[in-house]
């Protein structure tokens, strides 16, 4: 693993403004573009709340093998 980090966001925004706004701030974090949402991250997030970013979701060079993300949520908060 080259990294980790947690984005924590709250408020009245829709979770797909959340999750969008999580992976802009993931990627500050890392000095990277952000990546392409294709059709297989798209669906595999859908159906586990989580998906790995490779290298074509990414218009520039990476130098890892994945950018995974999951949404970690906790209730009653």
């Amino acid at each position: 693993m080259t990294g980790d980090t947690v984005v924590e966001l709250g408020g009245d925004d829709t979770r797909t403004h959340k999750v969008v706004e999580g992976l802009r701030e993931a990627c500050v974090r890392f000095d990277l573009a952000s990546p392409i949402w294709l059709e297989p991250n798209i669906t595999e997030f859908r159906r586990t709340a989580k998906t790995r970013f490779r290298s074509d979701s990414f218009v520039e060079d990476i130098d890892f093998d994945y950018l995974e993300i999951q949404i970690i949520e906790e209730d009653g908060i």
